[in-house]
C-alpha cells in the first residue's frame, strides 16, 4: 500500500522530539550563515547569489539526467540579475526556462503558489512541448492519456516499480488541498514546511514530467520564505545531486509506509545542514575573489583579461593555455599572447611547470595553495 492510499492521507506526522535537536542545529547554522552574508554588503551578496543560482539550475536538471552548458546558464542568470560577465552567448530555450522558474520561485517567494503559477513553471521547463522525443501535456495536470504514473527502473521485462502515483482523476482534488495548505498561515517551522511540501508534491506527481525539478523549486521558494530573502546563498539541489541515491531511497521508503514521515524529514534536515556547511566553503571563494580585485584595484585590465581572471577565480576547468584563451575570447592567438604576457609581467598570472606547446597558466595568487 502506498502512502496516498492510507485512510488518513494526507495527515502526515513526524517525531518532533526526535527531530528537535537536529532542527535547532540546522536553524542555528542557517542563522549564523545568513548573518555572515548580511555583513558582506550588497555586491558580494549579489555575487554569492549568482554563483548559487548557477549551481542550483545546473544540479536541479542534472539530477534528472539533463546536462546544461554552464556558460549558457551563467549568461542567462547574469542577464536577469544585471551582472556583466562579458561575452555574448546564445542561450537554449530550455536553459532560459529553468532559470525563469528558479528566479520566480525565489525572487517572488512571498507570492501564493497557484495552479496557474505552477502551470507557467511547467510550460517554461518544456518550451517545445516535449520531454526528449516524447510529446507531453505542458502546463496541465496529467490525465487519462498519461496512463498509470509509475517510477520504474530496470531493463525491459525486468522492471522494478519503485512507486505508483495517485490516479489522474484525483489530481485536481489533491493539488487543491496541497496548494491550500501551502498558502495558508501555518504554525509548522518553515524549514519543516519546506521538507513537507517537497515530499507531498512529489508524491502527488501531478505532471507528466518535471515533477522532481518543480518539487526542488518549491523547496527553494519555501526556504527563501524561511529566511525572508530572495537571495539564495546555498543550493539544496547541488547537495541532493551528490546524495541522489539516498534521496531516492528515503523517498521510496516513506512513500511505501504509513503517514509517519520522520525518516524523510530527518534526511531533509541532514541534507540541508550539509548544504549550509558546504556553502561556507563557497563563501570563502567569493571572499578570495573580492580580495583579489581589491588588491589589484589600481591595475588596468582589458575586458578579455578581466573575463579570464574571473573564470580562474570561479574555478576554471582544465588548463588555461593561449589557444584556450583565444577560443574563449574570440580573438587571435597573437592577441591572446599579448594579454597573457601583460599579466605575466605584473605577476597576475604565472606559468605552470610544463613548458613548450603545453604551457599553461594559473593565477599568481594561487602559488601558495
Amino acid at each position: 500500500m502506498y502512502i496516498h492510499q492510507q485512510e488518513q492521507w494526507p495527515d502526515f506526522y513526524w517525531d518532533r522530539e526526535m527531530l528537535a535537536l537536529l532542527l535547532a542545529d540546522v536553524r542555528h547554522l542557517q542563522g549564523r550563515f545568513l548573518g555572515r552574508m548580511d555583513a558582506l554588503g550588497f555586491e558580494l551578496q549579489k555575487e554569492a547569489g549568482f554563483q548559487t543560482l548557477t549551481e542550483d539550475v545546473l544540479k536541479n536538471s542534472e539530477i534528472e539526467g539533463e546536462i546544461f552548458d554552464r556558460g549558457q546558464v551563467r549568461s542567462s542568470i547574469a542577464k536577469r540579475m544585471g551582472i556583466d560577465i562579458g561575452g555574448e552567448v546564445t542561450i537554449d530555450r530550455h536553459v532560459e526556462g529553468i532559470v525563469e522558474v528558479m528566479l520566480d520561485a525565489t525572487g517572488h517567494y512571498q507570492r501564493p503558489l497557484t495552479k496557474e503559477r505552477l502551470s507557467d513553471w511547467h510550460a517554461a521547463l518544456f518550451p517545445t512541448g516535449r520531454s526528449g522525443l516524447q510529446h507531453i501535456k505542458v502546463g496541465q495536470w496529467r490525465d487519462e492519456s498519461s496512463g498509470v504514473m509509475q517510477i520504474v527502473s530496470g531493463s525491459l521485462g525486468r522492471e522494478k516499480i519503485h512507486y505508483e502515483a495517485p490516479d489522474f482523476a484525483r489530481i485536481d482534488t489533491e493539488m487543491s488541498r496541497f496548494l491550500c495548505w501551502l498558502n495558508a498561515p501555518c504554525d509548522t517551522d518553515p524549514v519543516i514546511a519546506a521538507a513537507l511540501a517537497h515530499f507531498w508534491f512529489i508524491t502527488i506527481h501531478p505532471f507528466d514530467d518535471g515533477n522532481g525539478r518543480l518539487a526542488r523549486s518549491i523547496t527553494d521558494m519555501l526556504l527563501a520564505r524561511s529566511e525572508k530573502s530572495p537571495l539564495r546563498f546555498y543550493s539544496m539541489s547541488a547537495r541532493i545531486q551528490q546524495e541522489r541515491n539516498d534521496y531516492y531511497f528515503v523517498l521510496e521508503h516513506c512513500q511505501k509506509r504509513g503517514l509517519d514521515i520522520s525518516a524523510w524529514i530527518e534526511w531533509f534536515l541532514g541534507c540541508l545542514k550539509r548544504t549550509i556547511e558546504t556553502a561556507e566553503k563557497t563563501l570563502e571563494k567569493i571572499l578570495d575573489k573580492a580580495r583579489f580585485w581589491e588588491d589589484h584595484a589600481g591595475q588596468k585590465f582589458n575586458d578579455r583579461q578581466r573575463d579570464i581572471i574571473n573564470r580562474l577565480l570561479d574555478g576554471f576547468a582544465g588548463k588555461l593555455t593561449s589557444s584556450k584563451w583565444a577560443k574563449l575570447e574570440k580573438c587571435s592567438q597573437d592577441t591572446a599572447l599579448r594579454d597573457i604576457n601583460d599579466l605575466l609581467s605584473h605577476q597576475v598570472l604565472i606559468k605552470e611547470s610544463a613548458g613548450g606547446r603545453s604551457t599553461s597558466y594559473i593565477l599568481g595568487k594561487l602559488i601558495s595553495t
